[in-house]
């Protein structure tokens, strides 16, 4: 029986009478927007995400029940998969079981001959004067998919091997000359003409920070759900959101759609730095573009901070392949330091993560501490 074979129960499955003699030759199949998350950590339990990208509806699933979707393909029929299953837990499933796991994916529109379940409304975002969003473009993905054919080559490692070195020349000059651009940035504060350019600099970076995140996703097959702008008064920024970010590949592709922001703000710089280093500039000029290079560094890395929602955050998490990283690292940790029993039962990758994330949070704040400390100090004495 092919998938697309639905039973008068809508679940995908046979129905009516010799259902239970026909159910083990059936071959179930998803539906090609379906998606499926890695095994992510959520408090002390590992679930996988799945997504249906035609609806957007998506919800969590244990390992078993995931081991059974993923291998739902339209070729393999049902008993196929209850030996693979058997093999691998050491129990077979009998017919209430795959009744009930085909039925909650057809109900939910995730097979093949099922009815597709309509996108959930969402009732758009009040846009008022202190606050809103407003879509820039008609189709963000098309526009994304445009942009990667043009830039697309500079995420080879050709190109980008040698981008990340002049990156690492050009925030070691910054940190050489750190003192003369904390000065720098004082003396800009006094120009209201040059601060101006400098933060129309700084928004543009932003801008193309998002657009960065969009970029990487669509070379790692991801899709571009929206680009706009949101506002918060004072404060008004450029968004991209990445509709299917969780289920780019492995995490790799996922840390590398995190981390592109950042790297776009230092790109963004290395032509003032070149000017910094290479042109007879006015002092006001080269006042100014010290000033640009230092707040447009500490730009970039105030996004890799692991905290919530940073990129920086979304980074850690993949590291720790988990979903929900501060909010299971919080109740982890106070278990384990009152020695509870219930921290012990948390697998021994959730008890490697959480402290990790923990501890290097705290590190990486000391250290936004300490510089902040030492710049102000720098500062003062000057």
């Amino acid at each position: 029986m092919s998938a697309s074979g639905a039973g008068p129960g809508g679940s995908g499955a046979p129905a009516g009478p010799g259902a239970a003699a026909g159910l083990a030759a059936y071959r179930p199949e998803l539906r090609p927007r379906v998606l499926l998350s890695d095994p992510l950590l959520d408090g002390a339990a590992t679930v996988h995400l799945i997504k249906d990208t035609g609806s957007g509806n998506s919800f969590k699933v244990g390992p078993k029940e995931h081991f059974l979707i993923a291998r739902m393909d339209g070729r393999r029929s049902l008993a196929e998969i209850g030996e693979e299953y058997a093999g691998e837990y050491g129990r077979r499933l009998g017919d209430a079981h795959w009744q009930q796991i085909l039925t909650m994916l057809g109900t939910k529109g995730l097979l093949a001959g099922t009815p597709a379940q309509p996108a959930p409304v969402t009732p758009p975002e009040p846009r008022t004067l202190l606050r809103g969003t407003l879509p820039l473009v008609a189709d963000a993905d098309a526009t994304t998919a445009r942009l990667h054919r043009i830039f697309g080559f500079l995420l080879t490692p050709w190109a980008m091997g040698p981008l990340l070195v002049l990156l690492v020349a050009m925030e070691a000059l910054v940190i050489a000359h750190s003192g003369e651009l904390l000065i720098a940035v004082r003396e800009l504060f006094t120009n209201p003409v040059l601060l101006t350019g400098t933060a129309i600099l700084l928004w543009v970076s932003t801008a193309l920070h998002e657009l960065a995140h969009g970029v990487v996703a669509r070379h790692y097959g991801g899709r571009v759900a929206e680009i706009g702008l949101r506002w918060r008064l004072p404060a008004v920024i450029m968004y991209c959101t990445v509709d299917n970010y969780l289920y780019l590949g492995n995490r790799w592709p996922r840390i590398a759609t995190a981390v592109a922001g950042a790297v776009m703000n230092l790109l963004f710089l290395l032509p003032f730095c070149a000017l910094w280093i290479f042109a007879p500039l006015d002092d006001a000029t080269h006042e100014a573009i010290s000033a640009l290079l230092l707040l447009g560094s500490v730009q970039a890395f105030a996004m890799l901070v692991p905290l919530p929602p940073l990129d920086g955050y979304k980074i850690a998490s993949q590291l720790a392949g988990a979903t929900g990283l501060a909010a299971s690292t919080g109740p982890y940790l106070r278990l384990a330091l009152r020695r509870s029993p219930e921290a012990a039962a948390y697998p021994r990758r959730a008890r490697i993560a959480y402290p990790a994330y923990a501890l290097g949070t705290v590190l990486v704040l000391a250290a936004l501490v300490a510089a902040a400390v030492a710049g102000v100090h720098h500062l003062l004495t000057a």
